[in-house]
């Protein structure tokens, strides 16, 4: 398969592009609108095609699928472009801020016989496959979960994540994560109740807490924020043990890892050699393509999990619990 990429973002630049150039797949162009940016990628990765527009790429590139890692405000816009092309699309979460938006760029796609995507790389990490396997078949009910990923943004810092106009904010960056591994493990809270603040009075969200609550008792603890050090981990508290990773998202693919668990007692380390998430993605994607199956982050997780997203946004808007998908 061949690969369009709109944007020079350092996502793609430095995570995406090696990846689907390790994979049995190929990068047939790139889009920046700085088109010399455009071209210094290609000559550095020996990409043949660089244009100065997404539209240009779209419309003359000879490829198969696109990959955005645009800011999440221009996602919609993007994968309606690309499936107007006829083109496949993998995008970098969040696919909108919006269930209903979600909902309608599937339909989208579906209309036109395209396979759309949600770009969550950590779920095809070999660690986060055993952790959900073992939460899943070896360990009791899950009852709680701690789920976090929080980074120090330097101050003054001009990012695109601070720009309302975008959809920015920790929630739908890194936030993202922590939600969806909380909804690994728990699956769709029936209520949340979340605050936020915006530490840079820049119009979004630079830090969140939120509480998952599910009718059966269970609550899932998430945080994300872009004031604190580095932290991404998760930990999952079940009636017989328990079972903790760090780090877990954006693990380096070159870095080992590693996740502890207990139960009935008995305390077990795994240890889990480098792995290239994003490589794993690119074939999963590709291969869903190519054989016209539905990917592993469907339509029904990636609107669920928008339904989450907008609660907790929405509670910490109103200082009230929210009902998730109301």
């Amino acid at each position: 398969m061949r690969f369009g990429i709109l944007s020079t973002a350092n996502i793609g630049v430095t995570s995406m592009i090696p990846a689907i150039v390790a994979s049995n797949h190929e990068v047939g162009a790139i889009a920046s609108r700085d088109e010399g940016a455009a071209q210094d990628v290609a000559d550095k990765f020996g990409i043949p095609e660089a244009y100065g527009s997404y539209d240009r790429l779209i419309a003359e590139a000879d490829i198969d699928a696109v990959y955005i890692p645009l800011p999440n405000g221009l996602h919609a816009e993007w994968i309606r472009a690309a499936a107007d092309a006829g083109l496949h699309v993998l995008c970098e979460k969040p696919l909108t801020g919006d269930p209903s938006e979600t909902a309608a760029v599937f339909d989208y796609c579906e209309d036109r016989d395209i396979t759309l995507m949600e770009a969550f790389m950590y779920r095809f990490h070999p660690l986060t496959e055993r952790a959900a396997d073992i939460v899943a078949n070896e360990l009791g009910e899950v009852r709680a979960v701690t789920s976090t990923f929080t980074f120090r943004m330097p101050d003054g810092a001009e990012d695109i994540r601070l720009d309302p106009d975008l959809d920015g904010g920790s929630i739908l960056d890194v936030g993202t994560y922590a939600v969806s591994a909380a909804r690994l493990f728990l699956g769709e809270p029936d209520q949340v109740y979340a605050t936020t603040h915006d530490s840079r009075n820049c119009g979004v969200d630079t830090e969140m807490a939120g509480i998952l609550e599910y009718d059966s008792g269970a609550v899932a603890r998430v945080q994300s924020g872009f004031e604190t050090p580095l932290t991404q981990y998760y930990r999952v508290e079940t009636t017989d043990g328990w079972l903790r990773a760090e780090p877990t998202f954006d693990v380096g693919v070159d870095s080992q890892t590693s996740l502890t668990y207990a139960v009935d007692g008995r305390e077990v380390t795994e240890r889990f050699d480098a792995a290239d998430h994003y490589r794993l993605e690119v074939e999963h994607f590709a291969e869903c393509v190519e054989r016209g199956e539905t990917p592993r982050i469907d339509r029904e997780e990636s609107v669920t999990h928008a339904e989450t997203l907008a609660a907790i946004g929405e509670s910490a808007q109103s200082g009230k619990r929210v009902v998730v998908g109301e």
